[in-house]
């Protein structure tokens, strides 16, 4: 027999029933809590809950004193945790796709071989896609992979999972190393992310560890126009120093 979903979710499922339709546009502020809460029929408690589920998705941001607002919806990815793309670009009511540009194995060169932890000409994997939404290029993900601990890899069907999945389903993440920075386009990544040579970009170096196995080295590189990175602290986090 088919159950309700839970209140906080109805509120969510209104909210975003309005944000996806366009009825409330970017910067349009949304009911506060208290009302939700009366029109739901819930507690403040619950409405609170709708909201920061909302607010740490990325389609809602609080503003101390003003309320709450619709985000701008510019494409953004966590920095404390790792996020299958495909999986952010259909939470946003998109379409994901990607193109598969390389699939190979090559010889570590130094960068490669620092950032994977692996012996200067050693043989890794690497592959380089593009990741769509709604079919404009979000980001230019070039990986590289030990196959001493990834050895399937290059064998995963990509048009059906990302780099992330096929790895994160065989290799649970228990440790991340992000490194961002602010770079100029390439001739090559302008064309792959089609966009003007020299355009801002925001790139992402992100190494990923499995128990103490060093799995994956990758450079995201993302438009600067059509991206941002977001990072979320609760207050008992900075008192413990950190994520447990």
């Amino acid at each position: 027999m088919a159950t309700n979903p839970p209140r906080y979710l109805q509120i969510q499922r209104y909210l975003l029933e309005r944000i996806h339709s366009g009825e409330w546009p970017a910067h349009h502020q949304i009911p506060p809590e208290e009302q939700l809460a009366r029109d739901f029929d819930v507690s403040r408690m619950t409405a609170n809950k709708a909201i920061r589920d909302l607010v740490q998705q990325g389609y809602l941001t609080r503003q101390p004193g003003l309320g709450t607002f619709v985000t701008d919806r510019k494409a953004e990815s966590s920095l404390v945790d790792v996020f299958n793309i495909a999986a952010e670009v259909r939470a946003r009511g998109h379409v994901y796709s990607s193109d598969l540009l390389k699939r190979e194995t090559v010889t570590a060169n130094d960068e490669v071989a620092l950032g994977l932890g692996v012996r200067i000409g050693a043989e890794v994997f690497h592959t380089l896609l593009i990741h769509r939404e709604s079919g404009i290029p979000i980001q230019l993900e070039d990986r590289y992979v030990n196959p001493r601990w990834a050895p399937d890899y290059l064998e995963a069907d990509f048009s059906r999972m990302t780099p992330n999945e096929v790895l994160v389903d065989a290799y649970p993440i228990s440790d991340i190393e992000h490194v961002v920075e602010a770079i100029l386009a390439d001739a090559e990544t302008a064309m792959h992310l089609e966009i003007s040579r020299t355009a801002p970009c925001l790139c992402m170096t992100r190494r990923t560890w499995s128990n103490d196995h060093l799995i994956s080295y990758a450079r995201l590189i993302h438009p600067g126009d059509r991206y941002k990175l977001r990072s979320t602290m609760h207050r008992d986090d900075r008192k413990s120093g950190g994520r447990t």
